[in-house]
């Protein structure tokens, strides 16, 4: 999980070679026993869920005025859509103001002092107003 997270901390384009050249390069000694980049891909769908119970534990308190928004998380390019196996069942092709992708869709409540309040992991097809109602339910704030 540390090693996916810190990747987007990092300037690569893409994951494999992020994964070749910086954490089996530099990272070695901080995982001693790190897997090879396809045990790796392999086993990323495992940390979907810890990654969210951690989020869980950062959320912060609701200050009266909250922020809604989604990003998408496209897990392969467009064109590997038929070879892509990864997360085979769990993305889906979607849409969002940038144009189409495929993998799921993150959307995320914050207050107005930059602190977690709420988040829902969907796949790509889900409108982003509908995980709104559910997040919304335990906060008193207005939604901007």
């Amino acid at each position: 999980m540390t090693i996916i997270v810190y990747f987007h901390h990092r300037h690569y384009r893409d994951f494999k070679h992020y994964y070749t050249e910086y954490v089996e390069g530099h990272l070695r000694p901080y995982f001693p026993a790190l897997v090879s980049y396809s045990r790796f891909v392999e086993l990323m769908p495992r940390a979907v869920v810890p990654w969210c119970g951690y989020l869980h534990t950062r959320k912060g308190r609701c200050t009266g005025i909250t922020f809604v928004d989604s990003t998408s998380l496209a897990v392969c390019h467009n064109r590997r859509i038929s070879r892509h196996k990864v997360f085979e069942g769990d993305a889906t092709r979607g849409k969002s103001s940038m144009g189409w992708f495929f993998g799921c869709k993150l959307h995320l409540m914050i207050n107005d002092e930059g602190e977690l309040l709420a988040f829902r992991v969907t796949t790509g097809e889900v409108n982003d107003r509908e995980p709104v109602e559910a997040m919304a339910q335990e906060l008193w704030a207005s939604l901007w």
